[in-house]
């Protein structure tokens, strides 16, 4: 009786994990950290290793709170979402949400004022993005770029140093912006249902791809950058033409042959993925 209990709970404990996201949480933690180790300093440790707890206990919440709120839209995209798939009940999952938003809220003011500021400003906005700004065009996709631009500010806040945290920043929004667009395409059924005006829905498909696009073009001329400018390495420029860049571009070339969902689904995946390889180029890009 005892080890059946165990097992129950420890399912549900998954559960809850897996309504979480957590490879983008660790994405977002990284990329904090990453945020605080361009500055040329991790000094004070502690306050690095809060904020990005901090960061990743809000991510955490607001794909709690994005489940929530789009559980109708994920009976037909994504079934197999815990809130989706009855595992998870609606209620659980927002009283789940708001514990997560707090936790990151507290520990944020343990780093700075600053970082208080910023994780209020974050959790507020996140949950608005999944509430309504998602159902708007545009919007919501600079809502959810503007959010892991600041993950490497924060990273910055951390030590002090903002200024030395813009330039990943400023690729992350790009970087993100183009895939939100992307996922807007995949999902056009299940956010018709939900009557969500999204690019593709409201201008068509083909201005949402061409959009992604430019975007994406616009993003890889940006991150050669740093290293004419020598704020970055040859290491650097290496990893970021050879990996980032180069999967951007099989990325574009793909969705222009195959839009269908489940392709647009395996890019967004490869997207994801690339992230790690944008934090190692940045990574490297100090030596």
């Amino acid at each position: 009786m005892l080890f059946s209990t165990t097992m129950q709970t420890n399912i549900r404990l998954k559960h809850f994990l897996f309504l979480c996201r957590p490879l983008n949480v660790i994405i977002g933690m990284l990329s904090i950290f990453i945020g605080a180790f361009i500055t040329g300093t991790l000094q004070p440790l502690l306050k690095v290793i809060l904020a990005s707890i901090s960061g990743g206990l809000i991510a955490a919440g607001a794909n709690v709170i994005n489940d929530y709120f789009d559980v109708k839209i994920d009976k037909i995209n994504k079934p197999h979402r815990p809130i989706a798939a009855g595992l998870v009940t609606p209620r659980e999952g927002f009283v789940y949400s708001l514990l997560l938003f707090w936790s990151g809220i507290i520990v944020g003011w343990l780093v700075n004022w600053l970082a208080f500021v910023i994780s209020v400003f974050s959790a507020t906005l996140l949950f608005f993005y999944s509430y309504k700004l998602k159902r708007t065009v545009l919007w919501g996709n600079i809502s959810v770029s503007l959010m892991t631009a600041l993950a490497f500010i924060y990273g910055g806040v951390a030590v002090n140093r903002i200024s030395f945290s813009l330039i990943p920043a400023a690729f992350s929004f790009f970087y993100h912006l183009g895939r939100e667009i992307i996922k807007d395409v995949e999902d056009i059924a299940g956010d018709q249902a939900d009557r969500i005006k999204t690019l593709p829905i409201v201008h068509g498909e083909k201005i949402a791809l061409q959009t992604a696009t430019g975007i994406y073009l616009f993003l890889i001329v940006l991150t050669i950058m740093p290293y004419f400018f020598k704020i970055f390495g040859i290491y650097y420029l290496a990893a970021v033409v050879l990996i980032v860049d180069l999967i951007i571009v099989y990325v574009l070339i793909s969705m222009w042959r195959n839009s269908a969902s489940k392709n647009l689904s395996r890019l967004s995946l490869i997207l994801k993925l690339n992230m790690f390889a944008g934090l190692l180029a940045i990574y490297v890009g100090k030596f």
